[in-house]
């Protein structure tokens, strides 16, 4: 386990997980949540097995939400301790007037638990714990604005790893770096290289030259990163005289890749691509696109630019009502946390729905079309956000675009793209590149230029911050 700040053998990473789990023992009963508030770092990871070690739940906040949110996340979940490092302590002290929010509270930055001798690990050993016992309560990526705690067992952690490594092999010599936060879902790759016994690199936040040091200094061989972050690292000034030549492969997830990005990569550094396909409630990724596909879409198959890929061996896909992509694995989450209303709208006869409209074509590859939130129905029309926002991204000014659907009097809704642009570009140039290209229900009638898109910390557009912003002077 490597950070920025330390390298850590796998001994010396068991040993502290024994030690914290231990120490959480004493302070807490079996089933407990313990919550953790911090960017990427080893305790972190501690975290991750040493909660359920314990017989307890992992409660992981998002560092990037406003101190209420972490509050009420604890509140929800019943959390009963905290661990953190003291800045992000030090907001939601004063955020909750002074009063701890729960009954213990830890600073990793303060003091390490003592080390326990073999015998000491009866104390805390869960010895009725099941694989089916809840591990992780992880919140939902909250891009409508209302997170839920989708509830995830050690088997269905175990199901997301050993789907993902037949996708994306690790090899004796490999060493992953990651961006990913630890509070998201996207942390099971941790699970995934050590159970290859491999190092996995955490950055602590995503920025291209930090990245380019440590691929440097550690090896690095794979690379795991949202497409705005590839968009940065392929954008970024000093690029050209950074050395990556270590890295073979790299796989994203959290959106598909604009086309025009793909080809990028592939001209620049040739690298093996995968997507995997995924979300809190699958623990992890369920679908993949390897690098026979990329490779075959950079040279310009539009079929498989927007395809998320085959079922990985043990994952059933179908299409339910309205063409949505229903699954059934045994990754699929046990249900959202006291919620049982939320559970049975999600999950079906154990067929998790998804939200996101698709089609799987006769060889097996799935296709999203769009997030069935997102489809914009205007003049009767459906619209596919993602169709338009993939004409936008090749047009050379476009260095980012969310496409969003806004209240129109005559139409019900109109298209709007909203626009970061890499050099000045006049709206109606825009709307005139998707003229040609796209009917003309589906071109944008509305853009917006911003300096940046709102995302949340797997890199997902917040499209419901555009709505309530653009939306409301429609």
């Amino acid at each position: 386990m490597i950070t920025e700040a330390e390298t850590v053998t796998f001994a010396e990473l068991a040993a502290r997980v024994e030690a914290r789990a231990a120490e959480i023992a004493g302070m807490s009963k079996p089933g407990d949540r313990i919550a953790v508030l911090a960017e990427n770092r080893v305790e972190y990871v501690e975290l991750y097995y040493a909660v359920p070690r314990a017989g307890r739940v992992l409660l992981p906040l998002n560092h990037r939400l406003h101190p209420q949110e972490w509050i009420a996340t604890m509140a929800k979940a019943g959390a009963r301790v905290l661990y953190g490092e003291r800045a992000l302590l030090d907001r939601l002290h004063d955020a909750s007037g002074g009063a701890d929010p729960v009954e213990h509270v830890l600073v990793f930055d303060d003091t390490r638990p003592a080390t326990i001798t073999p015998d000491e690990t009866q104390l805390f050993a869960a010895s009725a714990r099941t694989p089916d016992d809840i591990a992780w309560l992880i919140g939902t990526s909250g891009t409508t604005g209302s997170p839920k705690l989708a509830m995830l067992s050690d088997a269905n952690l175990l199901a997301a790893v050993e789907a993902t490594l037949p996708a994306r092999p690790v090899g004796e010599d490999d060493v992953l770096l990651t961006p990913f936060p630890l509070c998201h879902v996207a942390g099971y790759n941790v699970l995934v290289l050590h159970r290859r016994a491999r190092p996995i690199v955490l950055q602590r936040s995503f920025d291209p030259v930090g990245l380019t040091n440590l691929v440097r200094e550690h090896g690095v061989t794979m690379l795991s990163l949202a497409p705005t972050m590839i968009a940065m690292l392929l954008d970024h000034p000093e690029i050209d005289d950074r050395d990556l030549a270590s890295v073979r492969a790299l796989g994203y997830g959290a959106s598909p890749i604009p086309g025009p990005i793909l080809a990028r990569v592939v001209d620049r550094w040739g690298w093996d691509c995968s997507q995997g396909f995924g979300m809190t409630e699958l623990g992890g990724n369920a679908l993949f696109l390897g690098p026979d596909e990329h490779r075959r879409a950079a040279s310009g198959n539009e079929r498989l630019l927007t395809a998320a890929g085959s079922p990985a061996p043990g994952v059933d896909v179908r299409l339910g009502p309205d063409h949505e992509l229903l699954v059934r694995a045994p990754q699929v989450m046990h249900g959202y946390w006291n919620d049982p209303e939320a559970t049975s709208a999600a999950i079906t006869d154990g067929w998790l729905h998804t939200g996101d409209v698709a089609r799987i074509d006769d060889d097996g590859v799935v296709s999203i079309v769009d997030r069935k939130k997102d489809v914009i129905v205007s003049g009767g029309e459906n619209v596919a956000s993602r169709e338009v926002e993939e004409v936008l991204h090749r047009h050379p000014a476009v260095s980012d675009v969310a496409v969003i659907g806004v209240p129109d009097a005559q139409w019900g809704e109109r298209v709007c793209a909203v626009v970061v642009a890499r050099e000045p570009v006049d709206a109606d140039v825009l709307i005139g590149h998707c003229r040609a290209q796209l009917a003309g229900f589906k071109r944008p009638r509305q853009i917006e230029f911003v300096e940046a898109l709102p995302r949340n910390g797997s890199g997902k557009v917040l499209k419901h911050q555009l709505r309530a912003e653009f939306g409301a002077s429609a």
